[in-house]
């Protein structure tokens, strides 16, 4: 077992990009989930930060903390520090106090405190309640403890929409990016498309975790800009080439998955009627083409996704600012 700290603030969601990456994903308090097991592939994970090979849960109090570690059975030794974290500052707890009863504790029990370069690192992660149906606290939340594993790589930042070699506004920032790619299933092995690719910037992380990505556009210069950035930021294998996204240029089931951040009506030059046949013909040709796929619009495509075959296997609203929210569909 392993317990994940999931990023951002929306923990439904970040929990779902986790079972990308993880068997048995269940969120167990705010901003934490557990996990049956993990794979390499955390480390590609945008909205999960680190995941420790688990000892326990219990109350969040740091006697109850300490009582868990009194009694687990540790398999290792060597220097240790000691990373109490309250999570979001939702359990109210004094982590210092944490840190120092913990690493007492552990020293007792033969380790060593390194913290500038320990063998091992043990997390206490303090954290509020769930909310129950009614959006109230369900319960009083919840202490996980356990043995750093894998850290996933925060370099998003380093790839900013802004820096790449074609730019053109209100290009989706990278995180956002990663995290619907792995939704989608992008990794080694896995053919990725976007049918309206833009500026590249799904196919770019699609890439970056090891998928072949394939990408089109209606317009030629989103196209040519593409292919410069995916230049600049891959080493592996894309194709790139213009076309509808309604009549792709592809077999059917030629690719495992696709994922479309499609026109958003304010900011598109199509107009309403013509968007929704669009977007209607599109989920059509996307299910002919592709296993899976991960719509992402200012609105819910879900019952043209449905009128077009497919199922929604889940469904997500991340709110961007006051006037505009991301709706983002998965579908089988």
């Amino acid at each position: 077992m392993y317990v994940l700290e999931l990023a951002g603030q929306d923990d439904a969601f970040a929990a779902r990009e986790a079972a990308s990456a993880a068997t048995g994903v269940d969120r167990v308090g705010v901003g934490l989930a557990t996990a049956r097991g993990v794979t390499d592939r955390v480390r590609g994970l945008a909205f999960t930060r680190r995941a420790s090979a688990f000892l326990g849960t219990t109350d969040p109090t740091v006697e109850d903390a300490d009582a868990l570690l009194a009694a687990a059975t540790l398999d290792r030794a060597g220097s240790v520090a000691v990373r109490a974290v309250d999570v979001r500052g939702t359990a109210g707890v004094d982590t210092q106090r944490a840190e120092r009863v913990l690493g007492d504790r552990l020293v007792d029990r033969g380790f060593r405190v390194d913290l500038d370069d320990p063998d091992h690192e043990l997390r206490a992660l303090f954290a509020g309640p769930l909310p129950d149906a009614a959006g109230g606290p369900a319960g009083t939340g919840i202490c996980a403890v356990g043995w750093l594993a894998v850290e996933s790589r925060r370099d998003f930042g380093e790839r900013a929409p802004s820096d790449r070699p074609f730019v053109q506004p209100g290009s989706m920032d990278p995180l956002l990016a990663r995290a619907l790619v792995n939704v989608a299933g992008a990794r080694p092995g896995r053919t990725v498309l976007d049918p309206m690719c833009g500026t590249g910037g799904l196919l770019v992380e699609a890439g970056l975790v090891g998928a072949r990505v394939l990408g089109t556009d209606a317009q030629a210069t989103m196209v040519a800009g593409a292919r410069r950035n995916l230049r600049a930021a891959l080493d592996g294998d894309f194709d790139l080439a213009r076309a509808d996204a309604r009549r792709l240029p592809l077999a059917d089931g030629a690719v495992d998955a696709a994922v479309v951040d499609v026109p958003y009506g304010r900011q598109s030059k199509v107009e309403a009627g013509s968007l929704a046949a669009l977007v209607g013909d599109g989920l059509s040709a996307w299910r002919r083409v592709a296993g899976r796929a991960v719509v992402v619009g200012d609105r819910s495509w879900a019952d043209a996704a449905t009128d077009a075959g497919w199922t929604v296997e889940s469904r997500f609203r991340r709110r961007v600012h006051r006037s505009l929210d991301r709706h983002v569909l998965v579908l089988e």
